[in-house]
C-alpha cells in the first residue's frame, strides 16, 4: 500500500520525517531566513535535495550552489553539507543507500 503524506500535515520542528519507515529516509527541512545547519556528511546515501519554497544556498564541500523552489540537486552524501536559508524556506530531502 502506498504511503502518503502532505508536507502542511508535519511537525513544524526543523528536520520532520514525511514518512513512518526509512526506506527510503524522507525528510522536510524548514530554515527561517538566516538560518544554517552546519556542515556534516552522510556517508553510504546518496541524497535529492528538493527545494519546496524559498530558496537555499547549499555548501557542497567547498562549493556553494543556490537552489531555487521547485529545483533540485542530487550528490553524494559522502559530501560536507551545509545548508542554508536567505529567506523562509523548506525543502524535502530523499537518502537513498548509495550503491557500493
Amino acid at each position: 500500500m502506498p504511503e502518503h503524506a502532505a508536507l502542511d500535515d508535519l511537525p513544524a520542528q526543523m528536520h520532520a520525517p514525511v514518512f513512518e519507515t526509512d526506506r527510503p529516509k524522507t525528510v522536510r527541512l524548514r530554515l527561517e531566513a538566516g538560518d544554517e545547519v552546519p556542515a556534516h556528511s552522510h556517508p553510504g546515501f546518496d541524497i535529492v535535495f528538493h527545494v519546496v519554497d524559498g530558496r537555499m544556498e547549499l555548501a557542497l564541500d567547498s562549493e556553494t550552489h543556490e537552489v531555487a523552489a521547485e529545483e533540485l540537486l542530487r550528490f553524494g552524501g559522502d559530501r560536507d553539507i551545509s545548508p542554508r536559508a536567505p529567506v523562509d524556506s523548506s525543502a524535502v530531502l530523499v537518502f537513498a543507500p548509495a550503491d557500493d
